[in-house]
């Protein structure tokens, strides 16, 4: 069971990183927008704040499987703990083949169907990614769509590719994704920052402060 940070803000991972709880990042182009620096330079910072054990997704944006290739190769040259992040497309399906088979971890994303992430994994994906908020935004039952997926991984003693929960909004969605089978979930910072907060904890701090204080008096 992993969580990775879904963001390109070095900063805040870095910050995250200190809790030794972050197994990975996953970046796309528009967070790299966002972040309003150059790709290459984003990614060689945030791989080397992770062990090699690590992944840290770098999107390719290309029409082709060729140029999708290239790009890789400069983002693959960066760090071993570099994962390559494709499109499940004709053409990003067509590189991940090519890439997985010369060894180099593949993320295929924006899978929304039982029958992409079967493509995936025959294209030698290390990861895929449902997309469990826009499967909802489009009437589609994201949750169940992680638990067919694991079905049949399991069926087809399919071990190599790792269910990544992509698109996560809320607390439910993480907890509800593991429920279903996914490995991993790839989170906001500001969701990952919910996870330890409950009111009843902060309750309980209070209490505790305050009896601490009356012992000291």
């Amino acid at each position: 069971m992993k969580i990775f940070l879904d963001t390109s803000d070095v900063k805040v991972i870095r910050k995250y990183c200190e809790i030794g709880l972050i197994d990975g990042v996953t970046t796309n182009p528009t967070l790299m927008k966002q972040a309003g620096r150059n790709p290459v330079e984003v990614i060689s910072e945030i791989s080397s704040l992770f062990n090699s054990d690590a992944s840290i997704s770098a999107e390719v944006v290309a029409d082709s499987a060729k140029d999708m290739i290239i790009q890789a190769e400069q983002y693959h040259s960066i760090n071993k703990n570099v994962t390559i992040k494709v499109p499940c497309t004709y053409e990003g399906l067509k590189a991940c083949k090519k890439l997985s088979d010369r060894d180099i971890k593949v993320n295929v994303t924006l899978i929304f169907s039982l029958n992409q992430s079967i493509l995936a994994v025959k294209a030698g994906a290390t990861y895929i990614s449902p997309f469990i908020g826009r499967c909802e935004d489009n009437d589609i039952d994201g949750i169940d769509l992680i638990s067919s997926i694991r079905k049949i991984f399991k069926l087809n003693n399919i071990t190599k590719t790792h269910i990544l929960a992509a698109s996560i909004r809320n607390i439910d969605h993480i907890n509800d994704s593991y429920k279903a089978g996914a490995d991993i979930v790839t989170l906001p910072p500001k969701i990952f920052e919910e996870m330890y907060k409950h009111f009843l904890t902060d309750q309980g701090l209070a209490q505790f402060d305050k009896d601490w204080k009356e012992l000291n008096k």
